[in-house]
């Protein structure tokens, strides 16, 4: 159907559905497709197709579709959008227009697309284990800074102690004194040693937050007490 000679492909990638266009080396339209973004569905498609040249936008998926769309033969340019103001600065986006776009500059010249190169998948893997560990290190700020804060609305200041110092460990150790009376009552103690599990979901759903419960918090200055954590 194709003969030998390459086709031009322009590939739109979303993360349900991807639009397809297909050139051939006089630039007209062979094909057009929607498919949805999927392993079995790009293996299906463009095992089927001679050695093409492929241009996509970088994104979440460019990466894996890259190297998928490599090993069936296929040479694949991840375009950066950024530096394409044929398709980033374009004031109506639609999906198969950029797809078209994408295969007539892969036809024109590669150059155009301003192509990049995805990491290994061992540096990909090490990066994710960065990143997840950067979202955590955030995540546990916000928590303190908002216990802080919350604290403070009543007038109280939890005494200063490190971010690694907050947790559970060096928290049940460490001497506690009442909080004062104006905190709210349906702020929860921390747990004490003899606690054997967290409390389930199910457990958090059945409690209600006007339950009166106690409130403490650690009063040593420098011993790592925990902000404020609930176990409901």
């Amino acid at each position: 159907m194709f003969k030998n000679s390459m086709l031009f492909v322009g590939l739109d990638l979303g993360d349900r559905h991807s639009h397809l266009v297909i050139l051939d080396q006089d630039g007209e339209l062979v094909e057009e497709a929607r498919m949805p973004t999927t392993q079995a569905s790009l293996t299906r498609r463009f095992s089927t197709l001679p050695a093409s040249r492929v241009a996509l936008e970088v994104g979440a998926h460019s990466s894996w579709v890259s190297a998928l769309l490599t090993q069936l033969g296929h040479e694949v340019l991840a375009a950066d959008a950024r530096k394409l103001r044929l398709i980033f600065s374009h004031p109506r986006k639609r999906d198969r227009a950029d797809a078209e776009h994408l295969a007539r500059l892969a036809r024109l010249d590669p150059k155009l697309l301003s192509p990049i190169y995805h990491r290994s998948s061992q540096a990909q893997a090490h990066l994710a284990v960065i990143r997840a560990r950067d979202s955590l290190v955030r995540a546990r700020t916000q928590l303190i800074n908002h216990a802080r804060g919350l604290v403070k609305t009543t007038g109280a200041r939890l005494p200063s102690c490190s971010a690694a110092a907050s947790t559970p460990g060096p928290l049940r150790q460490s001497p506690r004194s009442s909080c004062p009376p104006s905190l709210p009552s349906w702020i929860p103690s921390p747990p004490s040693p003899s606690a054997s599990r967290p409390t389930t979901g199910r457990s958090m759903r059945s409690q209600t937050p006007t339950t009166p419960k106690p409130a403490s918090c650690a009063a040593s200055r420098g011993s790592g007490p925990s902000p404020l954590w609930a176990t409901t």
